[in-house]
């Protein structure tokens, strides 16, 4: 391959040679979107991978943020899911964990609608401490209502109406996502190289990246670096060291054991994390097979016994022997240093409980391209990028770390270090907000909205002490009134729905075979 020029810190410099190293979800995802963004320009893109180095490809389950990246490249929903044999996801269902034997539903979708423009789970709060209804919160959500049933069908796009209050999402086999998009770049000039990355070249001066070296001796030259190699952070970390802030103090699990198994069940429109004693299991039903993990603490259990739970708790015939995946929860101190920028498990790893990793993926990648150095390099570009990406991993880290934190569960030492561990003072003050006045703070970045903050709070029993005085000056019959039509007319809406086995053999049916 012909080499580029020589990377140099100029801002005079321009980018004619992205590359990007390493494949797998990361890797294509960032390969497919540049390659779409960047077709009008002379810039060239190549992807380095090795198929003798494994990715981390097991059943993903995503957040509805995925469906405007694929609509973005002018992906067909149809094809995509027959290709990746994906399913359809309304939300995740959480068991046993702020007691055993609860079961809540984080929804992609609102719960109720405002009355006199008031948050509706007030007035549901205060009709149900007043003894006038006594129907869950859950029932004025239709995303949950419809999960319950094992039902599907897309929102409606009329804001008017009910049907149009949730989002949903996919979960698919990344394995095959990322082979989907591997053919979606390469048809728009992406170029792959097959190689093992054994050494890199950095400039003297200014410690930018040159060139990675391959196991043949090729020389693979470059502007601007795209490291998706995974955990290894082969460039980001093992080049520039770049360092890492560990988040284990507050989400202690550290590792998790990954096996398929045969369907034993109803195709849901669902994730489940059921919680375990040293961590929890998920349940992610695709169309060929169902995905399983279980996502555990080595300092509270060993990986002998985190392997017999999981495999004494599949509803089907194990299509593999588990597989270990080891990993430290946090992020790098900083994702784009020089002309190298992390993306995926090289730029920090926030464990799989709210299906963030594609989503963070995704953000990148969107920031990214507003970002890219077309016109020359300035240390502005990278300081909003890593403002902006730190700000959204904290964000996570805290809605995951609220799930540990907010349980009664005394039964395991696990669950009474969770539930005694400090907590970083930005997840104290939201929690404190909501504790007292029923407040979901709010932000301007972030992925998570009041409505998944609402889903975890209540679901785990953690409540305002009390109801705004706005809520309590309306008249309560009128309140209660309309509060049981809104739940009669979710009931319907949900009851209307199509089973989501039978809708997603139509839609698979119906694909157009013209590929991506």
């Amino acid at each position: 391959m012909e080499a580029c020029k020589t990377v140099t810190p100029e801002s005079a410099m321009t980018v004619r040679r992205i590359v990007i190293v390493g494949g797998g979800t990361a890797g294509w995802m960032t390969a497919a979107s540049l390659g779409w963004a960047l077709s009008a320009l002379p810039i060239e893109i190549v992807l380095v991978e090795s198929e003798e180095i494994g990715t981390v490809g097991v059943g993903e389950a995503t957040v509805p943020h995925i469906r405007f990246f694929n609509q973005r490249l002018g992906i067909d929903e149809a094809d995509f899911m027959r290709r990746t044999n994906a399913t359809f996801k309304l939300g995740i269902e959480f068991r046993d964990w702020a007691r055993i034997g609860d079961s809540y539903i984080h929804p992609f979708g609102d719960f109720g609608r405002d009355i006199a423009g008031l948050p509706f789970h007030q007035h549901w709060l205060r009709l149900a401490r007043a003894g006038r209804t006594n129907v869950a919160l859950e029932a004025f959500s239709l995303p949950i209502l419809a999960a319950r049933g094992d039902k599907f069908a897309p929102p409606s796009p009329d804001p008017a109406t009910i049907e149009s209050t949730f989002s949903y999402a996919y979960q698919f086999d990344a394995s095959l996502y990322a082979a989907y998009l591997r053919s979606y770049a390469e048809k728009r000039g992406v170029k792959r190289v097959e190689g093992k990355v054994l050494s890199v070249g950095q400039d003297g001066d200014s410690g930018f990246i040159t060139s990675v070296g391959l196991e043949n001796g090729e020389e693979i030259a470059g502007d601007l670096f795209v490291d998706c190699s995974g955990f290894r952070g082969l460039l980001i970390e093992g080049a520039l060291k770049a360092g890492y802030e560990t988040w284990t103090h507050w989400l202690p699990c550290d590792a998790a054991l990954a096996v398929p198994c045969a369907h034993g069940g109803p195709l849901t429109p669902y994730t489940r994390a059921t919680a375990r004693g040293a961590g929890w299991q998920w349940r992610i039903p695709l169309q060929h097979r169902v995905g399983n993990g279980h996502v555990f603490s080595t300092a509270f259990t060993d990986v002998d016994s985190a392997r017999d739970i999981l495999m004494a708790n599949l509803e089907g015939e194990a299509l593999a022997e588990p597989r270990l995946l080891r990993f430290v929860t946090g992020k790098r101190k900083t994702q784009w240093l020089g002309n190298v920028v992390a993306i995926g498990l090289s730029s920090g790893f926030l464990e799989p409980l709210e299906s963030t990793s594609i989503h963070l993926i995704q953000l990148a990648i969107t920031k990214l391209i507003d970002l890219l150095p077309l016109d020359g390099w300035d240390p502005l570009d990278a300081d909003e990028f890593n403002r902006s990406m730190a700000v959204e991993y904290e964000r996570v880290r805290d809605f995951l770390i609220l799930h540990y934190c907010a349980t009664e569960r005394t039964d395991t030492a696990f669950w009474n270090h969770c539930r005694t561990m400090s907590l970083p003072d930005s997840l104290v003050y939201k929690m404190a907000a909501f504790q007292e006045r029923g407040v979901v703070v709010k932000y301007r970045e972030g992925m998570f909205l009041e409505p998944s903050w609402l889903a975890v709070y209540y679901g785990q029993r953690v409540e305002p002490d009390r109801v705004s005085p706005l809520v309590e000056a309306l008249p309560i019959d009128e309140v209660a009134a309309r509060t049981e039509a809104m739940a009669a007319a979710f009931r319907r809406a949900a009851e209307a729905m199509p089973d989501h086995a039978d809708y997603l053999r139509r839609l698979c049916a119906a694909a157009d075979p013209v590929t991506a």
